[in-house]
């Protein structure tokens, strides 16, 4: 048996629905490290345990885990713990938008 497992690959893409004060908000988080939150656009990574969002110059760290189709946030700038749930596959990019650039890796806000 190796001494190494295998590093398994979490998909988190899709369209994810969060019920957020002013009504259920959808969030379209693309395999092209972009997501979309209503009218602003971010890059995002997995690490480990944690996504990582570039908001403006620095990136903002939450804990995750996802189960079937809900994904949960906690950390960085939340109060609590948030839950998503999967509704579809991602929507493109539209065209002529680009993905902003990754701030540099040492540059975290609040951390998880």
């Amino acid at each position: 048996m190796p001494l190494l497992a295998a590093v398994q690959s979490v998909d988190i893409t899709g369209i994810w629905r969060v019920q957020t004060p002013d009504g259920p908000q959808d969030v379209v988080v693309r395999a092209d490290s972009s997501a979309s939150f209503g009218e602003d656009l971010v890059r995002w990574r997995v690490v480990e345990d944690s996504v990582h969002l570039a908001i403006g110059d620095e990136w903002m760290v939450y804990g995750f885990q996802i189960r079937n189709n809900e994904l949960t946030l906690s950390g960085g700038d939340l109060e609590e713990p948030t839950t998503m749930t999967r509704i579809g596959p991602p929507t493109p990019l539209p065209d002529g938008v680009e993905v902003p650039p990754a701030p540099p890796a040492d540059r975290r806000a609040i951390g998880f």
